[in-house]
């Protein structure tokens, strides 16, 4: 459920110190991640900036032990950084996932550490606490992970933003498997945020999981009505066809179209929309 609220900017950079970085950035952007990652190795004189990019290209690109590495460079440089501590986490999260069992739960304990700290000092940043809730509900206890964490940190997010709040409860009770909560959770969302499209996106995601087809399509054309042309909603209304087996010629039409689109890192990776188009018969 997470994924399909990634509506935000995702780099959160300060401005670029140098021309170098300006163009790294813009490649970026435009999700040409070697590009922008041959430009920022080139530079001279890296900063915090130019070495966050480059940490957050390395993840991009699957080499998390050389972003880990790069963004621990970063954060020496400006250790309150929120958003390079938000990364280090991600990265230090990915090498857990993909390490042996005897290294993983020290990186996942990293992995936690730098997104709590990243939480601390900017609570109101969504895809900080996003990564920090699925940890908390993802991890075991012993390497820091619970329901009571996410639940707290549930609460901090209700703070900054009561619509997000509703939303991180949804997919505990989702967790939990009690789905009756986490629809009330959803569609409280919605009403506290009636002009975001990530909030229609989310309860049309979650009905068409569970069966309620009709009000599925109305939210996403609600979405589609407030958000014309943004991508992401395109893109999940066609994974939710995929995932159903129906409307397929419709989902082939959205995907082939997101393809075509000029995508940003906000937006879910082509391969990702490459997959489901393999799936289409």
């Amino acid at each position: 459920m997470r994924q399909v609220l990634a509506f935000a900017a995702i780099s959160g950079l300060a401005l670029a110190a140098s021309p170098a970085e300006q163009q790294a950035r813009e490649l970026f952007q435009r999700t040409e991640y070697k590009h922008s990652l041959d430009v920022l190795v080139k530079a001279p004189g890296k900063d915090a900036a130019a070495l966050q990019l480059m940490g957050q290209d390395y993840f991009m690109l699957g080499e998390y032990k050389k972003s880990t590495e790069t963004l621990e460079k970063a954060s020496s440089l400006d250790p309150n950084n929120a958003q390079i501590l938000m990364w280090l986490g991600r990265a230090y999260g990915r090498r857990a996932e993909t390490a042996n069992p005897f290294t993983a739960p020290g990186y996942a304990t990293k992995a936690r550490e730098s997104l709590e700290k990243s939480v601390r000092l900017d609570p109101s940043n969504k895809e900080a606490t996003g990564d920090l809730l699925d940890f908390y509900l993802d991890a075991p206890g012993f390497l820091g992970g619970g329901f009571a964490k996410a639940e707290s940190l549930a609460g901090v997010i209700a703070k900054a933003d009561p619509a997000e709040g509703h939303y991180a409860r949804a997919v505990i009770e989702e967790r939990r498997k009690d789905y009756p909560a986490a629809e009330l959770q959803l569609r409280r969302a919605l009403q506290l945020a009636p002009r975001e499209a990530s909030r229609f996106v989310a309860l049309a995601r979650y009905l068409g999981e569970h069966g309620q087809i009709r009000e599925s399509d109305e939210l996403f054309e609600q979405a589609a009505r407030i958000a014309p042309g943004d991508p992401r909603v395109a893109f999940n209304r066609a994974a939710t066809y995929v995932e159903q087996h129906r409307n397929l010629a419709e989902a082939r039409a959205l995907l082939e179209k997101y393809l075509r689109a000029p995508l940003t890192p906000n937006d879910p990776p082509r391969e990702q929309a490459e997959k489901l188009l393999r799936k289409i018969a």
